[in-house]
C-alpha cells in the first residue's frame, strides 16, 4: 500500500505540473487599447470614402499608414511576454488539490484502501477454480501453468493453442501447436491449427511456413478440410488452377449443396480447362 500511495502522489504532483504548464502557455493579453484605436481609425476613413470627402487615392494612402501602424502594433504585443496574474497559480493548485481530494475521497468511499495487492498467480488460481466462465485470455492462462507442469502433456499444449488463438494472439498459439506436433508429429489436426495461426499472425498471409504445415496436415490426414481450403487458397494466389481444384474439389463435395462456403468454392474454383 505504500508504494500505491507514493504512486499516487507521484500521479498528482505530474498532473499539476502539466496542468500548471498549460495555464501558463494558454494564458492571452487582453487587447491593447492603440489596437482598438487603430481599428476606429480604419473604419472612419472608410466612412469618409464613402460619403464622398476623400478621394480613391488619399483613402488608399492613408488606409495603407493606418493598417501598417496596425500591424506594427501587433507584433509588438506579440513579442511581449505574457505573464498569469498573481493569483492564477494559487486558483490552478486549488483546483488540482480539490480535484485530488474529491479523488481519494471516492476511492474511501468506493474502494478498499486496506486490501493487500493480489498478484497474478493469486488470480489465476482463481479463475482456475471456474474454468467454465473464463475469457480466452484467463483461460490460456490457466491452460499456460498446467504446461508448465506438465510439458509433455499433448492434451495441455491443444488446450494452451486453441485458448491462445481465440484470446487473438496467434504467435502464442502457434507456439503452442509447435510444441504439439513436436510430441504428435502425425497429428494432422494439430498441424491444420499451426497452419491456421501462422496465417492469422501473418495478417492472414499464406507463409511458406503456414503452407508447409497445411501440407503436412493433409499427408497424415486427408479429410482436414480447413487444411485443404489453405492449400487451394495458396494456389489460387499462385495462379496454379490445377493444384487449386485438387484440393477444393474435395472440400466442395463433403460441404452440404445449401452451405454458402459451398457455392462460394464452387463460383472462386477454376474451371478444368484452366491451366
Amino acid at each position: 500500500m505504500i508504494v500505491f500511495w507514493m504512486m499516487t502522489g507521484l500521479a498528482a504532483a505530474l498532473a499539476a505540473l502539466a496542468v500548471l504548464g498549460g495555464a501558463r502557455r494558454g494564458a492571452t493579453a487582453a487587447p491593447r487599447a492603440e489596437t482598438a484605436a487603430g481599428l476606429r481609425e480604419i473604419e472612419e476613413l472608410d466612412r469618409l470614402k464613402a460619403r464622398g470627402l476623400m478621394d480613391e487615392a488619399a483613402h488608399a494612402a492613408a488606409r495603407a499608414e493606418a493598417a501598417r501602424r496596425l500591424l506594427a502594433g501587433e507584433a509588438a504585443q506579440a513579442d511581449r511576454p505574457v505573464r498569469a496574474g498573481p493569483r492564477d497559480r494559487l486558483w490552478v493548485l486549488a483546483g488540482i488539490g480539490a480535484a485530488t481530494a474529491a479523488a481519494l475521497g471516492l476511492y474511501v468511499l468506493v474502494g478498499a484502501p486496506g486490501l493487500p495487492d493480489q498478484g497474478y498467480e493469486g488470480r489465476v488460481d482463481q479463475w482456475a477454480e471456474t474454468p467454465d466462465a473464463l475469457q480466452p485470455p484467463q483461460l490460456a492462462a490457466v491452460v499456460a501453468r498446467v504446461v508448465r507442469e506438465r510439458p509433455d502433456d499433448p492434451q495441455a499444449l491443444a488446450m494452451l493453442g486453441a485458448a491462445r488463438f481465440q484470446a487473438d494472439d496467434p504467435l502464442g498459439a502457434a507456439s503452442a501447436f509447435r510444441r504439439l506436433v513436436a510430441l504428435r508429429p502425425d497429428d494432422g489436426q494439430a498441424w491444420a491449427r499451426l497452419g491456421e495461426s501462422l496465417v492469422r499472425a501473418n495478417d492472414d498471409r499464406i507463409g511458406t511456413d503456414a503452407e508447409a504445415a497445411f501440407r503436412e496436415a493433409v499427408r497424415h490426414d486427408p479429410d482436414q478440410l480447413g487444411a485443404r481450403f489453405f492449400l487451394g487458397e495458396a494456389a489460387l494466389r499462385r495462379g496454379d488452377a490445377a493444384q487449386t481444384r485438387a484440393q477444393w474439389t474435395p472440400l466442395i463435395a463433403a460441404l452440404d449443396p445449401s452451405d454458402p462456403r459451398r457455392q462460394d468454392l464452387e463460383r472462386r474454383i477454376p474451371p478444368a480447362g484452366a491451366q
